[in-house]
């Protein structure tokens, strides 16, 4: 499938490829769908295998940022941007001002916000080239740090599942897999532990599982078995496409609810599956 199909079926208005070679940054901005307003989509930084999976998940994120903001009863279309590359080594304040100017071209048909690997500072930084941005410090009129809020959500979704599901009205003594423990991730396991909940951790960065057994007193698990656990709850909170064949194959849970975006590798497909 050429690019321009690839578009057209997934119904994309407009695709920016970003690059400047002075603060090496490499990103791109898709706007999906405008209809109801300007696209709204937060900013992720990833150090991609290739440019190619970079556009497949950015183009992925941004039409999940359209029924996102049209559920929510939100004047916003969706859109997304990445930033490839990695978020230890390439940060820095001319490369989010340079993020800000090519967000700032586009005239307010996207607002950028926090997303994977990108702070609050970090937006804070593009804020001094566009005003289109979203999630900077309260202190500066912002709605600050988005994840809390996310974490609050994903929460209050699984305490419903479990409702309806196992027909309990407190998780209490409910067994739940975090597998991501980062910005959203561990609020979410804070909420978890207060009601009383089970939970095992597993994320690629060691000290994020080490940081929510010390404060919140969840179990560490490898994080190639997080998915297999005998547990009522699954919650992917890392990157989206996870739960392909082998995956739900192997899973034990008999709730999936977590943070990740696009968690099905296949909509249908996967979808059915479960």
């Amino acid at each position: 499938m050429t690019l321009f199909e690839n578009l057209s079926s997934m119904g994309h208005e407009q695709v920016v490829f970003c690059h400047d070679k002075a603060t090496g940054l490499k990103a791109i901005i898709a706007i999906h769908d405008t209809t109801l307003g300007p696209a709204l989509g937060g900013c992720r930084m990833w150090d991609y295998k290739s440019e190619e999976e970079a556009l497949r998940d950015v183009l992925r994120l941004s039409r999940g940022m359209t029924y996102k903001n049209a559920v929510s009863g939100l004047n916003l279309g969706g859109g997304k941007a990445v930033i490839i590359g990695d978020p230890r080594k390439l940060k820095s304040e001319a490369f989010f001002r340079t993020f800000g100017r090519f967000v700032n071209s586009l005239g307010g048909r996207y607002i950028t916000a926090e997303d994977v690997n990108i702070r609050v500072s970090d937006i804070e930084q593009v804020g001094l080239e566009t005003d289109f941005v979203a999630g900077i410090n309260s202190r500066a009129g912002g709605s600050g740090d988005p994840s809390p809020v996310t974490a609050w959500g994903v929460y209050q979704g699984i305490r419903s599942s479990v409702s309806y599901k196992l027909g309990r009205d407190s998780l209490r003594g409910i067994r739940v897999a975090v597998q991501g423990v980062g910005a959203v991730g561990s609020h979410l396991i804070e909420h978890l532990t207060a009601e009383g909940a089970k939970v095992f951790a597993a994320d690629i960065d060691q000290k994020k599982v080490e940081d929510v057994v010390k404060r919140f007193g969840a179990e560490a698990v490898a994080l190639d078995h997080i998915h297999k656990l005998d547990v009522d709850v699954f919650a992917p909170c890392a990157l989206g496409g996870f739960l392909d064949d082998r995956v739900v194959a192997e899973l034990k849970a008999s709730i999936v609810a977590g943070a990740a975006n696009n968690q099905l590798l296949d909509e249908e497909i996967h979808g059915n599956l479960l």
